[in-house]
């Protein structure tokens, strides 16, 4: 399960009794991964890649240590953001977000 996983309203699971469900079968709609010290970034890109395949619109691989973004989409191009002014992209359900990596970096730094 990615770090971060996003699903529109429309396909969260719910229980019999309208409840969501407190297990997630499906892939989101829109999958985050932060990378840590300890973690491969190829097995971190391996799992955006195949949330991506099962129908995730869209993947984030966060490096806080190298303060960049790198963008899967879904046809599988990869894009790497790391100017700070550079705007993130997000899925259409989302488009109201309007976010930079400097604004997304500056959340991750530990002080």
């Amino acid at each position: 399960m990615p770090d971060i996983a996003i699903f529109q309203w429309a396909r969260l699971p719910v229980n019999e009794d309208g409840s969501i469900a407190n297990t997630f079968n499906a892939q989101p709609d829109w999958t985050i991964e932060i990378l840590s010290p300890e973690q491969s970034s190829t097995r971190v890109a391996s799992n955006i890649l195949h949330c991506l395949n099962h129908g995730c619109q869209l993947g984030w691989l966060i490096d806080p240590g190298e303060r960049l973004v790198q963008i899967y989409d879904p046809d599988k191009r990869l894009t790497s953001l790391e100017s700070p002014e550079d705007i993130l992209p997000v899925p259409v359900f989302a488009n109201a977000l309007n976010l930079t990596v400097g604004q997304l970096c500056g959340w991750l730094q530990v002080h």
